[in-house]
């Protein structure tokens, strides 16, 4: 785990922004896809833990970015070129554009200063979506992953970051994967090789200390 002062350091609100990665109501709602993820996301305290960074972050003043993966109702444009795709394609919960299955799940906020990003194809929340282009123009340095799976869309995502050029942040309890020993498996061996792995009350108290000092 780094040191707090190290953690603040790459905490600087002027160029840090949050990633919500598919937090939406048909992949972590009650009503998910994917009801072994959703249920994980739920009682592990991931999903709550991400609203409450997602509250910490539109308090200090941190760009909040939320990734949603959709797909058209006829299909057009998804990828069909890897069994997790076709199996998708079968689920009775399709990721709809325009439904409620691509909402923001409750409890996280979404205020109108964020930004919801729609992916219709492939993997990552970043590689062929507008994130990037967005966090070059936020002046963003720190990027805070977080959400779901830690099988597939995080790891892609903090790769991404990486390979971009962004120091990549991981809450370890604000992201979630099946089965749930995966998830701690997946942080210890994986990404704490390439991201800084903190928890969420680390990252909150970062934050806490920042706003209290910023001047008026």
């Amino acid at each position: 785990m780094p040191s707090y002062e190290q953690l603040s350091e790459l905490l600087d609100p002027a160029a840090t922004v949050l990633l919500t990665v598919e937090c939406q109501q048909g992949v972590v709602g009650p009503d998910s896809a994917l009801p072994e993820l959703a249920r994980e996301a739920r009682s592990s305290g991931a999903l709550v833990n991400i609203a409450r960074l997602v509250a910490a972050a539109h308090q200090s003043g941190i760009q909040v970015v939320h990734a949603i993966a959709e797909r058209r109702p006829d299909g057009r444009g998804s990828n069909r070129n890897a069994r997790l795709f076709r199996a998708a394609g079968r689920l009775p919960v399709q990721q709809l554009s325009g439904t409620t299955a691509v909402r923001v799940a409750a409890p996280i906020e979404v205020t109108e200063e964020d930004f919801v990003v729609r992916r219709l194809h492939g993997l990552s929340p970043i590689q062929g979506t507008d994130v990037d282009a967005l966090l070059r123009n936020l002046g963003c340095r720190t990027l805070v992953v977080t959400g779901v799976s830690a099988n597939v869309a995080i790891p892609n995502a903090v790769f991404d970051a990486v390979n971009r050029g962004y120091t990549a942040v991981v809450p370890s309890d604000a992201v979630a994967g099946v089965p749930s020993d995966y998830t701690s498996a997946m942080i210890r061996h994986t990404l704490a090789l390439v991201a800084t792995v903190a928890t969420t009350d680390e990252v909150l108290a970062c934050l806490t200390r920042q706003r209290r000092i910023r001047p008026a």
